[in-house]
């Protein structure tokens, strides 16, 4: 087989001993993960040689950041392993930046407990204030094809799009907007609401 084929492999000791590995680092990232399935892409005589063609990822119910996600899907480009290091018993290291591509899943109660908790809660109270003029942010739900924020006792229905590789709500009928701060190293190319998520789409850089 050619070193490039990207297929999944037969699991073998090597890849399994890989595998194991690579399901502890991403454990260790997080603060939570039901659930996690991992694919393995490559040739055994590339991943000899330090080289793992690519990942296949999906993980239910992460918590990530302090951030609730209901589900995570991502495929990875090439990555860099020390087999040698495996082999004689150590922890994965992961020491070269690599691209993943995929999509992230948000419930609104997800989001709600998200935006409460001390890490992310001056985001939400800058949501509702730069959107309604009103803080702090009390709830946040996701009904039919619309984000709905409230404080205050007030609502404010919003629709989310991706803007500049960023997340952007408008809200409707008066169209004012609050562009979510980016992160360097992420980009989101599409934005929607269905299935009663958020649902993210897009690349980004993951630095070990």
């Amino acid at each position: 087989m050619a070193d490039n084929d990207t297929t999944p492999q037969p699991a073998g000791p090597v890849m399994q001993l890989l595998a194991s590995g690579l399901q502890y680092w991403i454990r260790q990232q997080c603060e939570a993960v039901e659930s996690l399935e991992l694919q393995l892409h490559g040739s055994a005589l590339a991943l000899l040689r330090g080289r793992l063609e690519g990942v296949t990822l999906v993980a239910r119910r992460v918590v990530f950041s302090s951030l609730d996600i209901e589900m995570v899907e991502l495929r990875s480009a090439a990555i860099q392993v020390q087999v040698g290091k495996l082999l004689k018993g150590q922890a994965l290291q992961l020491e070269h930046p690599f691209e993943i591509r995929g999509y992230a899943a948000f419930t609104g109660p997800g989001l709600s407990r998200s935006l409460s908790t001390p890490h992310w809660r001056g985001l939400g109270d800058a949501l509702v204030d730069g959107l309604m003029g009103l803080s702090p942010l009390q709830s946040l739900q996701i009904e039919r094809d619309r984000l709905v924020l409230a404080a205050q006792g007030r609502r404010c229905e919003t629709v989310p799009s991706a803007v500049d590789g960023t997340l952007e709500l408008r809200t409707e009928p008066n169209d004012h907007t609050f562009r979510l701060p980016g992160d360097p190293n992420i980009r989101i190319e599409e934005a929607n609401l269905e299935g009663g998520m958020l649902q993210l789409h897009g690349t980004a850089r993951v630095s070990p």
